[in-house]
């Protein structure tokens, strides 16, 4: 049995850093990595990528929107279709230029924050993301959460999709992440996270926080790299999802 761990990484800015990127990249299988419009720069898209090379773990590119004071969580109305489409294209072009100086390739892209969760919502915003994917590179992988709009337009577009559930978050019953407003919303017991975890990759299905279920193959599980404690939830999750016999390997071939 084989399962994917990621997390999202490269998240600082200039001399500023969120997280223990080189201790998650010891744990997870896959990183996300921010394109400098929610967080990071070039020089930590460059290091993050050399990182995450060094130890063999499958690199993305984590577009957002371009709000590094609200840390890309905050929704930007009135964005069109086409500007979505551009600031998507521009960030993952970025990190495609980004491993190319590092001679290593990216495997798939996965939005960030409010960005997400708008396309999770909307058609048209989801189709505009995986078009731009799609006209970068078209090999990529889209991680999206299943039974959302983000996995619908992988399919229309052909895109090849990663299913992703989320450790550390709830869900709502439209399998959107419950707002972080919400109490509970935002997972912080290991142990509970685990449990969690193992439900849904055991029984192949996601569940929301008032019982609806999603049956779906789930591809990869998601850690956040920015939450308290981060470091040891996923550490606790790798080694628990071992000992119930699991690999843990990424969810996308590197490309030759």
């Amino acid at each position: 049995m084989r399962i994917d761990l990621n997390s999202d990484l490269g998240e600082g800015f200039g001399p500023w850093t969120m997280g223990d990127d080189a201790a998650m990249l010891d744990i997870v299988s896959t990183a996300n990595i921010a394109c400098g419009f929610h967080a990071g720069d070039p020089d930590i898209m460059r290091a993050t990528v050399r990182l995450a090379r060094d130890r063999g773990v499958a690199v993305g590119a984590h577009p957002g929107y371009q709000d590094l004071i609200g840390f890309g969580r905050r929704r930007i109305p009135g964005l069109t279709v086409a500007e979505v489409e551009s600031l998507v294209a521009y960030q993952v072009g970025a990190m495609a230029a980004i491993c190319a100086l590092e001679g290593y390739p990216m495997t798939h892209v996965k939005t960030h924050g409010a960005l997400g969760n708008v396309c999770a919502d909307e058609d048209a915003m989801a189709l505009a993301v995986g078009r731009a994917i799609r006209a970068v590179d078209p090999d990529l992988a889209f991680m999206v959460m299943p039974g959302t709009a983000t996995a619908r337009a992988a399919e229309t577009l052909g895109l090849t999709p990663i299913n992703e559930i989320y450790a550390d978050r709830t869900y709502a019953d439209t399998f959107n992440l419950s707002p972080r407003s919400e109490p509970g919303s935002v997972i912080h017991d290991a142990g509970a996270a685990l449990q969690r975890v193992m439900t849904m990759v055991s029984e192949g299905c996601l569940t929301s926080t008032y019982g609806k279920r999603l049956e779906v193959p789930i591809g990869s599980i998601c850690v956040h790299g920015d939450t308290p404690g981060a470091v040891s939830m996923a550490r606790q999750l790798r080694t628990g999802l071992e000992e119930a016999g699991w690999t843990i390997t990424s969810g996308v071939a590197k490309a030759s």
